[in-house]
């Protein structure tokens, strides 16, 4: 594209899905009831997981989800930018944490698409483990957090991607049945 004006035309809708899945990893019962740490890694853990989650549903239809997979993904690393220097990290720092992020992000997305193209449920349970709970999660979470990724898989999968491409997507809310 010359100078960029296809990813322009999609900034848009990358933010406001993006915004959709920041909203859903904010919902109170991952923290209460799944035992997800309210902390700053925990929140960018799971912001990371429900882009993840997002990115690869729209990665399941080229040439435009594809498009809009990079949109969400470049809103999502805009706003840590901006985060980190609300935060009051300096200039020069801001790029390498940016880049320490972006690696984090794409490994733990890397594992979730290999976990959730398994049957099994261990690799997702273990992933998930790792990367939420840094290896130790709460005796059953893991397995309660991969049920509700399982669920949210299926549901996005549901959403039409004339839906998705206009900017309206629709997370479930984390229930009881989940933990």
């Amino acid at each position: 594209m010359v100078f960029g004006f296809g990813r322009q035309r999609y900034e848009r809708i990358g933010f406001t899905l993006y915004a959709a899945a920041v909203a859903a990893a904010r919902h109170p019962a991952l923290y209460r009831d799944l035992g997800v740490p309210d902390t700053l890694d925990g929140r960018f853990d799971l912001v990371g997981l429900y882009a993840a989650l997002l990115i690869l549903r729209l990665e399941a239809e080229p040439p435009l989800g594809h498009a809009l997979a990079q949109a969400i993904f470049d809103a999502m690393f805009s706003d840590m930018d901006v985060n980190l220097r609300e935060m009051g990290v300096g200039d020069l720092s801001v790029g390498k944490r940016v880049k320490a992020m972006w690696t984090a992000f794409n490994g733990r997305a890397a594992a979730y698409a290999a976990a959730l193209a398994e049957s099994d449920p261990a690799p997702l349970e273990a992933a998930l483990a790792r990367n939420i709970w840094r290896g130790n999660p709460p005796a059953t979470l893991a397995a309660a957090m991969a049920r509700l990724v399982r669920s949210e898989q299926q549901n996005l999968a549901s959403q039409k991607m004339a839906e998705l491409a206009a900017g309206a997507v629709h997370f479930l809310v984390p229930s009881p049945a989940h933990a």
